[in-house]
């Protein structure tokens, strides 16, 4: 199955791909020869999926730096989004292969599972196509820089909001996503990490999923039901609230959570007081900061650091509902005017 699916994607991109390469189809290049490009630039962006929408968010954001940066240097800057639908390191080790065959100046991508697509990293470097990592990083290849955060201190901080919702004690339960994301597994390293510093407080467990809003869901009640005793869920992402599953069969009275993101889908969890605290990501930051950088060291030649400052977070809670929806907006968004109009 998975066989077939790869040879599906390769046949999509090789389409997609011709149209900008003028249909003339390429052999691949040797691993020590560059590829000949045409002028301006072409940037890969091979997110984990398609279908979370904080990977939706960073596209935009980089197909906004691209436009403003093409007007001020005077040159096309196009990026190719090449993401698989589901997560697989397998999938995003083939898109890289193919984006070094069909001529990209350079790839952006967020790793599924960095010990897969290490390879096919430092193989496109060998063949002059640098690459970027925004979000999960492959830190043993040759990448050339890393946007993202702090993950293990973001674990620690989704415990501490945790831990104040609910007196600082109880059993806790961990939504920990993919499993081979190194990301998240320092995020559940942070929590746990956090987690020790409460006596009162008990991990039940950190329980791993695919990471879409019905399989999460799934997952807390499933969890939520075999040890109805928890208190809290600490979620290292917001998967599950992109659903209102969860608001119909928790009781708010009785069990918290704290999540990492608050887009548009998920500000109900505050209002309704499931989830009190949210810990925003600037995603769309993600697509916009990683294609500055990238335009500095390709276009402009630039010095750019391995590791870029990280981003900070933020807090979203019912005093500040309005003001973070009204940035969403600005980023493209569509916010329920409701959440746009509070102060």
């Amino acid at each position: 199955m998975k066989s077939r699916m790869t040879t599906a994607i390769i046949v999509v991109l090789t389409v997609g791909w011709l149209g900008g390469c003028g249909g003339d189809q390429q052999s691949a290049p040797s691993r020590t020869a560059a590829p000949e490009r045409s002028p301006g630039l072409k940037i890969a962006m091979i997110a984990k999926s398609t279908t979370n929408p904080i990977f939706v968010s960073a596209r935009r954001g980089a197909d906004t730096a691209a436009k403003e940066l093409a007007e001020k240097h005077g040159i096309p800057i196009q990026i190719v989004w090449m993401t698989p639908d589901y997560e697989d390191g397998q999938l995003q080790a083939t898109a890289i292969e193919q984006a070094v065959r069909d001529r990209a100046n350079a790839i952006l991508i967020s790793c599924s599972d960095a010990k897969t697509v290490t390879g096919a990293i430092n193989a496109a470097v060998d063949q002059g196509v640098p690459v970027m990592t925004f979000d999960s990083d492959a830190a043993e290849s040759k990448r050339f820089a890393f946007y993202g955060l702090d993950d293990e201190k973001l674990g620690e901080t989704v415990m501490r909001e945790l831990a104040g919702q609910i007196q600082k004690k109880g059993p806790v339960a961990i939504l920990a996503g993919n499993a081979d994301a190194s990301n998240l597994r320092k995020r559940v390293e942070g929590v746990r990490k956090e987690a020790a510093r409460y006596p009162g407080i008990r991990i039940v467990g950190a329980f791993n999923h695919p990471e879409t809003a019905g399989d999460a869901a799934v997952e807390v009640m499933s969890v939520q039901e075999a040890n109805p005793q928890i208190r809290g869920w600490a979620m290292i992402g917001g998967w599950a609230l992109f659903t209102p599953r969860l608001m119909k069969e928790l009781d708010p009275q009785k069990v918290k959570v704290v999540a990492v993101n608050a887009l548009p889908a998920q500000l109900a969890f505050v209002e309704n007081g499931l989830a009190p605290v949210l810990l925003a990501l600037p995603t769309y930051d993600w697509g916009y900061v990683s294609v500055q950088h990238i335009v500095n060291k390709v276009h402009l030649n630039q010095d750019v650091p391995a590791i870029i400052p990280p981003m900070e977070v933020v807090r979203v809670t019912s005093d500040n509902l309005g003001t973070w929806a009204r940035q969403l907006q600005t980023w493209g968004f569509t916010v329920p005017e409701a959440y746009v109009k509070q102060k």
